[in-house]
């Protein structure tokens, strides 16, 4: 039986794998690998160590510097796009013939490249990116910062058209499938969620004593959330709450020390975070942008006990029977008291496992994603 190999090109080092798109990435080459995939790995390097992790999972990786500076944020394609341009990573896809799957719009330079037109070419969705940057633009007070982000989402939504030379597009929502088979009905567009760190559905019956939201809260968005909880929601509901996260401001910290009931823990690291998500009662996921699949939703629905979100949050995903959902500061301020003093039984256990491991598993997912790349062999 011939090998099967397959081009991956990231838009960051896949390790560790510590936020929203390289944990995709990650698991994704994680798995591929248990089912014999060779993986040719290509990897922007900015900001993250090169890791022997990664070594042992792929069989060739390329590293290659990102071109940051004014001249990538002066051309016409977009600077997430421009500054992963590398006539060294188009060199290497050309040495063979196998298929190339991009991870995210940001590795897409080179999908319209007429070399690589024989080529099977999968697009790799984690956001509808125009959509996000112009969140960015509508929620920033900074002017310059505003301005850079609609201009952003400007030639973000340009560049997208793009996509129609993707042999194939994975999409990780149900909403942004919908949206993209809409502007490319020529395309093969399939919903395939995101990979992710759990390999079985960890949960503790009875009840916790703390609430928890937790993120990466140098993400503006995330920042954006945590103030919110804690200026409207729990500055009288005094029930003990937990802000955890990467690298928060100091001007959220000096907001979170006002308040004797909340408490921040900063930069813990994955085992911590994973007991903090699972020893809580109440799991508190808040959006401000419908897009995506935010895979932090996911790792609780694996690991925690009750989950309150809002309505964004769960855009595209199929998973409102396993969440409490309110959208106004009163309906979030009910929800947290009404679930604090719950006990969460195994009726609920059951009902994660059941939903949980038939649509989000990665086995289930793998085997669906090497089916439709090596559908042809």
């Amino acid at each position: 039986m011939p090998e099967n190999h397959l081009h991956i090109i990231s838009f960051n080092i896949p390790f560790p794998p510590n936020y929203g798109g390289v944990i995709d990435v990650f698991y994704k080459i994680k798995a591929l690998h248990s089912a014999g995939i060779k993986i040719h790995l290509h990897c922007f390097e900015y900001g993250r160590e090169i890791p022997e992790a990664l070594n042992k999972l792929c069989a060739e990786i390329y590293y290659y510097n990102r071109k940051t500076g004014l001249l990538s944020a002066l051309s016409i394609a977009p600077y997430i796009v421009k500054s992963r341009k590398s006539k060294e990573l188009l060199s290497n896809l050309l040495k063979d013939k196998h298929p190339i799957l991009f991870e995210g719009l940001h590795s897409c330079y080179y999908l319209n490249d007429k070399r690589l037109a024989d080529r099977i070419k999968i697009y790799r969705e984690s956001n509808i990116e125009h959509h996000y940057y112009f969140h960015l633009f509508r929620s920033e007070k900074n002017l310059f910062k505003r301005m850079y982000f609609l201009i952003a989402s400007l030639k973000l939504r340009i560049f997208q058209s793009i996509l129609k030379h993707a042999s194939l597009m994975l999409v990780v929502s149900q909403s942004d499938a919908e949206y993209l088979k809409d502007k490319f009905p020529e395309n093969e567009v399939i919903y395939l969620p995101s990979f992710h760190s759990n390999e079985e559905i960890i949960l503790k019956q009875g009840k916790g004593n703390y609430v928890l939201y937790h993120g990466n809260l140098s993400v503006p968005e995330n920042e954006e959330a945590a103030t919110y909880l804690t200026e409207n929601i729990f500055n009288d509901v005094e029930i003990p709450f937990i802000i955890a996260g990467l690298n928060p401001s100091d001007k959220l910290k000096k907001l979170i020390s006002t308040y004797q009931h909340i408490n921040l823990i900063a930069n813990p690291d994955d085992d911590s975070m994973n007991e903090l998500i699972s020893e809580a009662q109440l799991n508190i996921l808040l959006t401000f942008q419908a897009t995506g699949l935010k895979l932090k939703l996911l790792n609780t629905l694996y690991r925690g006990r009750y989950c309150l979100v809002n309505s964004k949050m769960l855009a595209g995903t199929n998973l409102h029977s396993l969440c409490s959902i309110a959208d106004t500061d009163n309906q979030l301020k009910i929800a947290v008291k009404q679930l604090f003093n719950l006990e969460f039984n195994n009726a609920e256990v059951q009902k994660r496992k059941e939903i949980l491991s038939e649509n989000f598993s990665n086995k289930s997912n793998l085997n669906k994603l090497v089916n439709l790349i090596y559908k042809e062999k």
